[in-house]
């Protein structure tokens, strides 16, 4: 079974209210039918009525029993938007300003999650990442401990020689360019839990360097190495090593050779690299020269899951994110 079967079967264990703020979308809405008939969530498409069920008719889609939510005409608008004046008043919103903001569909959406009447969102199809990263962060917020969001990749390795059987997470790939000691660390306990939650594994977590133990002295090493301090800190329950090279952290003989007393090295099913530059070319070798399934970007870090799609997502993107979003809010209070 791969990664994403599991995943389906787990959203289908404890269905969670996921929202998707795209709700006139073509893709969003035929995706919402198959997601229905799947029982992998209970949806919520946001936006005019009779502008979805136009859309559905001209897809095809077979949206009933899909709920549909209209942000100005919810009973929840006015609550919505006195909470976000709350939050954001410290700021220089007014009232009338907060009123206009929760008109739109990803601020309604967003505090949706917030006050807990759904368990997670979705967005991406036609809107960009800082449109849905921009509201997710000022009205969710990161969850306790977490420094920062990050994002990780779920990497399904079809030769099965590394890993968890094959299976990998990597991380921060996506969002942060030149993390810190502390964000590093904090991206490590992140892409931890979401390995436990997602993917069912007991993480082994290396914080990677082009240094091992202290096999080369560099500034650059010294923020891995302060990183890994921090982390098991901060989660001393975690399996966690650094500073680790890649072929220490993966490859048994190499681990012996280089760090013979690490209780990772040699069997890391979690990689965190030191920047963006090295996580996006990391995953990315690997998901061509090892014909890798590369699932995510995967947000994490948030204090409920939000997710992210390519504006360029397929019908079947749409489904598996919102899955994975919906385990994730299955996992949030683990």
């Amino acid at each position: 079974m791969s990664i994403m079967q599991t995943i389906w079967e787990k959203a289908r264990q404890d269905k969670k209210r996921i929202v998707l703020p795209e709700g006139n979308e073509k893709r969003t809405v035929k995706a919402a039918e198959i997601i229905k008939r799947e029982g992998l969530a209970e949806v919520v498409l946001i936006g005019k009525r009779e502008e979805i069920e136009a859309t559905a008719k001209e897809v095809g889609a077979n949206i009933e029993g899909v709920e549909i939510i209209d942000p100005v005409l919810s009973e929840k608008f006015d609550t919505y938007a006195e909470q976000f004046y709350e939050l954001r008043k410290s700021k220089g919103v007014t009232i009338e300003q907060a009123r206009e903001i929760i008109k739109d569909e990803i601020y309604f959406g967003t505090m949706m999650v917030k006050m807990k009447d759904a368990d997670g969102l979705v967005s991406g199809a036609i809107h960009s990442t800082g449109d849905l990263l921009r509201p997710a962060l000022q009205i969710i917020k990161t969850a306790p401990g977490m420094s920062i969001v990050s994002s990780c990749f779920v990497m399904e390795i079809p030769n099965k020689q590394y890993g968890e059987d094959g299976l990998m997470l990597f991380a921060d790939c996506a969002v942060n360019p030149n993390p810190t000691a502390e964000e590093l660390a904090s991206i490590a306990i992140a892409t931890a839990n979401t390995g436990k939650v997602l993917c069912g594994i007991e993480p082994r977590i290396a914080m990677l360097s082009f240094s091992t133990k202290g096999s080369a002295k560099h500034e650059l090493v010294d923020k891995v190495v302060k990183a890994t301090e921090i982390a098991k800190e901060k989660a001393p329950h975690l399996m966690i090593d650094g500073e680790l090279q890649l072929d220490a952290a993966i490859v048994p003989k190499v681990a012996e050779l280089k760090a013979p007393n690490s209780t990772v090295a040699g069997k890391a099913n979690v990689l965190v690299f030191p920047d963006l530059q090295a996580g996006n070319i990391g995953y990315k070798l690997v998901q061509r020269l090892a014909n890798a399934e590369a699932i995510g970007p995967i947000c994490q870090g948030f204090a409920a899951p939000v997710n992210d799609l390519s504006r360029g997502c397929s019908i079947e993107d749409i489904i598996n994110v919102v899955a994975i979003t919906a385990v994730q809010a299955q996992g949030i209070n683990l």
